[in-house]
């Protein structure tokens, strides 16, 4: 039998410790506990995706899933964010899904519109810019915080680069991801009020379907055991070689190339996510933008939050107008403009592109396009304009702090 204590011999004589028990491990029970309630909330997304798809909604799993996050995070029922491995799955699958769509021929169709597209591009960071710099003069905003809050696109890598340009990490994650919701909640409304409303959303096939195969498809074509090995290979392949050159978003970028790759090469099986596999991607897509809207995010945004909805405005209703500007010039659909040229929330406009039948070549093409440049010239723009004047640093809270009377 094993001892119960433990003898100190010492020159006096001995003296008895009582061993203490070792504490039983409960990481891998938290963990579990974990798994399962998120297990539990994404089904609860699933489910209500669903029966938005019954009513109608246009890209119903994405927005009820966002919506379902929503209500979770403000309630305080959740308070951490979506797990990682979700997370990177879901950017992953979304970056296979838009880089299968980036064939050769819609690469071809697109090149005409080549320098439209780039003038849109510098006009929508042109745009973002002079609206921060109009919150940094007449709000309580520093300007790197403003600027890297309402630069369109990359949210995650522009988050990351915040502490480094001397901003508010807090204040531009809040901004980043409010501006991804709010694109998220209208794109797919007006996507399908410019489509006519004649589509509502995949009902689980979606583009590339195969009849027979029902809700059993996961992946588009027919053969789907390959398909499915193909679509890990070339996911977890693709985040691998983002990481090691460095990419911007490697786990959403990464993937898009190794599939386009693949898809030009033309002797890889069909992978693209599709049917169950496509939906459950947009309910994860959907609830990492829902729960971040917590009730402490607002709580400390609160005196900013009206400068920074009118900035947004402006700036969404400003890529719109350029979208009706490339559509008369280019004679693109109006729809397939405005999903191409929407400030940011890259995944839930893709979802949108698929749900409305839209163009999604075009619409990946140009805002992985802009992503690149965005995540390029975001620290130039604000280290240039921190050199133009000093901004007051930014307290926790969000403001700036009150000059002395």
């Amino acid at each position: 039998m094993a001892p119960t204590s433990v003898r100190e011999r010492a020159n006096t004589g001995t003296r008895e410790l009582p061993c203490v028990p070792a504490p039983k491990p409960v990481r891998r029970r938290t963990r579990s506990r974990s798994g399962l309630r998120w297990a539990l909330i994404i089904a609860g997304g699933y489910a209500a995706g669903l029966v938005g798809f019954v009513l109608g909604v246009p890209s119903p799993y994405l927005l009820a899933s966002l919506l379902v996050g929503a209500v979770l995070a403000l309630s305080g029922r959740v308070r951490d964010r979506l797990p990682g491995p979700a997370n990177r799955a879901s950017q992953a699958l979304v970056g296979a899904l838009m880089g299968s769509h980036l064939t050769s021929s819609a690469l071809k169709s697109a090149a005409p519109s080549a320098l439209p597209l780039t003038a849109v591009t510098a006009a929508t960071i042109g745009l973002s810019v002079a609206v921060a710099w109009f919150l940094a003069r007449k709000g309580r905003i520093s300007r790197p915080s403003a600027v890297l809050g309402m630069m369109p696109g990359g949210s995650a890598g522009i988050v990351t680069c915040a502490d480094e340009l001397k901003a508010d990490v807090r204040l531009v994650a809040f901004n980043q991801y409010l501006r991804v919701g709010l694109v998220a909640t209208t794109a797919p409304l007006l996507a399908h009020w410019m489509a006519g409303g004649s589509s509502s959303g995949p009902a689980g096939g979606g583009p590339g379907s195969w009849p027979g195969l029902g809700p059993f498809q996961l992946v588009a074509g027919p053969d789907q055991l390959t398909g499915l090995l193909t679509l890990a290979a070339v996911s977890v392949a693709g985040v691998w070689a983002g990481r090691r050159l460095r990419l911007p978003t490697p786990a959403l970028i990464g993937p898009m190339l190794a599939a386009f790759g693949a898809t030009v090469s033309g002797v890889i099986p069909a992978f693209a996510p599709a049917g169950l596999l496509q939906d459950v991607v947009f309910v994860l897509v959907g609830m990492d933008v829902g729960v971040r809207f917590t009730r402490d995010a607002l709580r400390r945004v609160r005196g900013l939050l009206p400068s920074i909805l009118a900035g947004m405005t402006a700036v969404c209703l400003g890529c719109a107008g350029m979208a009706w500007i490339f559509a008369r010039a280019t004679g693109t659909p109006l729809m397939d403009a405005y999903l191409a040229t929407t400030p940011g929330g890259i995944n839930a406009v893709l979802a949108a592109a698929v749900s409305s039948h839209g163009d999604v070549a075009l619409v990946s093409t140009v805002q992985s396009l802009r992503l690149l440049v965005v995540m390029l010239v975001t620290p130039l723009i604000v280290r240039r304009l921190a050199q133009v004047g000093v901004s007051s640093p930014i307290p926790p809270g969000g403001t700036k702090p009150a000059s002395p009377r």
